[in-house]
């Protein structure tokens, strides 16, 4: 890192971010950003409101006479940064069709809903100009061959029905794609069920499609064990492996936890999410989770997301006004303050079933009508959720989250877990924060790199990091990347200090290793024969205050003493270090923690008169430089 033209203090946010993304073709009410997805290094954006009549790929995007046709494009990172690869129309562009409104990403494989899509087609690769199912529903699948992207599949129902709005949620992990149809009306319980029988209205339904050497068909019909009108079963869902998460916000139990009785209606609307596992091409429902403090139309599965043996579920209308982790979940006075649960699968111990609730999260700045839990996305031991209608004017990273002066902006807060602990490591915001933008309207995590979108973003720029201060095109959207890698639990530089001498001390400090302790050489210039000198480490820079009381500590450990009540951190670091004249080093141990990076740090120096003379007298050296924690593990 060169700082040659830095102002010091010096900080460097561990979680930055490092694009701000738009259409191509950015136009008013596009939508921009209300989906996102993201893995490896390649991030996908849907735009259901996008009105071009361009079809395939990176067709003529300056069409605009097929209003609400949708569109979804590819963005990629390389060395030089971020760039968009495509521009992805269907086959069958139409008005009306909302593609875009929900994406997907795996590798080399996309998937694009259009839960607005009219033909009456079923299974794979039908007749798609035959638009006498209307919202009925599609999903496209897209592959990535040497950096061109291509149409593989036009996905369709096994029982297609007019308003079934299939595609409104897909997910793809490998050669696995799930598609939702929350509107879909059988009264079927289960897998592979009676999908004839229309008697249950917006009940909902998922379907597994998956690939062998290219080719797509259907694997499973998936319903709720309890199928209900108008559960809204499928309007989320997420697949890891051989695993699958579905939402039913409209689910009505009065149920707690996992595997409740779920014959009852006495919540309406409280909500339910359903764990299917996949056996030898079999599907069966493994787990029925609810939330630990179930409520009347909290509509817990709202959001859904799961990583291996994790999943976490939304529930944006939870009203209680609690902050951070597992904290009082039975305080209903904020209300759709909103909420989200973390729920593993361990086996027998600890937990009673073979999944439990492991965390209950709350956003550190809890607010009525926040809607936190409106998107949620996990990878590992990181999540983050959504809440798109938080007010505060911040931007950026960890910024001042009471300043409530911008209604609807929306925020996403990081939370990382360690040792079956959650905590919440970041919170973000815009760069441009905007009244009514909605970040957070869509989440998406993949490793390092976390995804926000704002589907009501009203910037007219195009393409990567463009002028996010022209707000001339309403509800355009946008998304925004942000990178973890500097939390990563990888080797990194820690402290950088660098200063230019404030009479005649000069201050040299080394590197560490993560989550290591701090190593600084520092060497009086000139070098003094005699004389203790001290260095004191804090988070301001108000300079080392020195009374007449110093004259009466004649040793260093009394020395010692007055700096640290002059302002020593004691609580990060041990006392100041006393060394000699000479060339001296000291180290400190570095928490392992990423609420540490980026905050500003100040080392100073102080160098006595010989004690042992008996003289006592200051030594008129002193000396300041400005540092930043830059890298530390999670």
């Amino acid at each position: 890192m060169d700082e040659r033209a830095a102002t010091y203090p010096l900080t460097i946010d561990p979680i930055a971010q490092k694009a701000y993304l738009k259409a191509s073709n950015t136009g008013a009410g596009d939508h921009f950003g209300d989906a996102v997805s993201v893995s490896g290094d390649t991030v996908v954006v849907g735009a259901f409101g996008e009105s071009s009549a361009a079809t395939g790929v990176n067709g003529d995007e300056t069409d605009n006479s097929a209003l609400g046709a949708g569109a979804a494009y590819v963005f990629v990172r390389d060395a030089g940064g971020w760039s968009q690869q495509a521009y992805l129309k269907v086959s069958n562009t139409d008005l009306g069709d909302q593609f875009g409104g929900s994406v997907a990403v795996s590798g080399d494989t996309v998937v694009v809903g259009a839960s607005g899509e009219d033909s009456s087609a079923i299974g794979v690769n039908g007749d798609q100009s035959d638009n006498s199912a209307l919202s009925a529903g599609a999903a496209y699948v897209f592959v990535r061959s040497g950096g061109s992207w291509s149409q593989q599949a036009y996905l369709k129902a096994s029982n297609t029905g007019g308003v079934d709005a299939f595609g409104e949620s897909v997910a793809v992990s490998g050669d696995t794609v799930v598609v939702g149809a929350w509107n879909e009306e059988s009264n079927a319980d289960g897998v592979n069920g009676d999908q004839s029988d229309n008697s249950t209205e917006g009940a909902g339904a998922a379907y597994v499609f998956v690939r062998e050497d290219g080719t797509w068909s259907q694997q499973a019909y998936l319903k709720a064990s309890s199928s209900g009108a108008f559960d809204r079963f499928g309007k989320s869902l997420s697949v890891s492996g051989d695993t699958l998460v579905v939402g039913a916000w409209g689910e009505d139990s009065n149920a707690t936890g996992v595997n409740g009785n779920e014959s009852n209606e006495d919540a309406m609307d409280s909500g339910a999410a359903y764990v299917f596992v996949r056996n030898d091409k079999i599907w069966s429902q493994e787990a029925y989770l609810k939330a630990s403090n179930t409520g009347r139309e909290d509509v817990f599965g709202w959001s859904v997301s799961v990583s291996g043996d994790t999943v976490v579920v939304g529930a944006y209308r939870e009203e209680s006004s609690a902050t951070g982790v597992n904290g009082n979940q039975n305080d209903n006075s904020a209300i759709f303050a909103g909420a989200a649960y973390v729920f593993v699968r361990r086996g027998s111990n600890p937990c009673l079933e073979v999944w439990c609730q492991e965390a209950y999260l709350k956003a550190s700045n809890t607010g009525f009508l926040d809607r936190f839990g409106w998107s949620v996305a996990v990878s590992g031991d990181t999540v983050v959720v959504g809440a798109e209608r938080e007010y505060s004017g911040a931007t950026g990273v960890d910024g001042d989250q009471d300043d409530n002066s911008k209604p609807s902006s929306g925020a996403a807060y990081l939370f990382v877990r360690k040792d079956e602990s959650w905590s919440q490591q970041a919170y973000l915001k815009a760069s441009n924060t905007g009244e009514a933008d909605t970040f957070g309207e869509s989440v998406a995590v993949s490793g390092d790199l976390v995804v926000v979108g704002a589907y009501a973003e009203d910037s007219n720029a195009t393409g990567v990091n463009g002028d996010e201060g022209d707000n001339s095109a309403e509800t355009a959207g946008a998304a925004y990347v942000f990178d973890l890698a500097a939390c990563a639990p990888a080797p990194a530089t820690v402290f950088l200090f660098n200063g230019t001498a404030i009479n005649l001390d000069t201050m040299v400090a080394s590197a560490v290793q993560v989550g290591g302790a701090w190593t600084a050489t520092l060497t009086p210039q000139p070098a003094r024969a005699a004389g203790p000198w001290v260095i004191l480490l804090r988070t301001n820079d108000a300079g080392l205050v020195l009374d007449a009381g110093l004259a009466l500590f004649g040793v260093p450990a009394g020395l010692s003493e007055l700096l640290v009540g002059a302002g020593f951190i004691a609580n990060f670091f041990p006392a100041p270090h006393l060394g000699g004249g000479v060339p001296s080093s000291f180290s400190v141990a570095v928490p392992a923690t990423c609420a540490l990076v980026g905050m500003p740090w100040f080392a100073q120096s102080l160098v006595l008169g010989d004690l042992a003379a008996g003289g006592g007298a200051l030594d008129p050296w002193f000396s300041s430089a400005a540092g930043g924690i830059v890298g530390t593990s999670p």
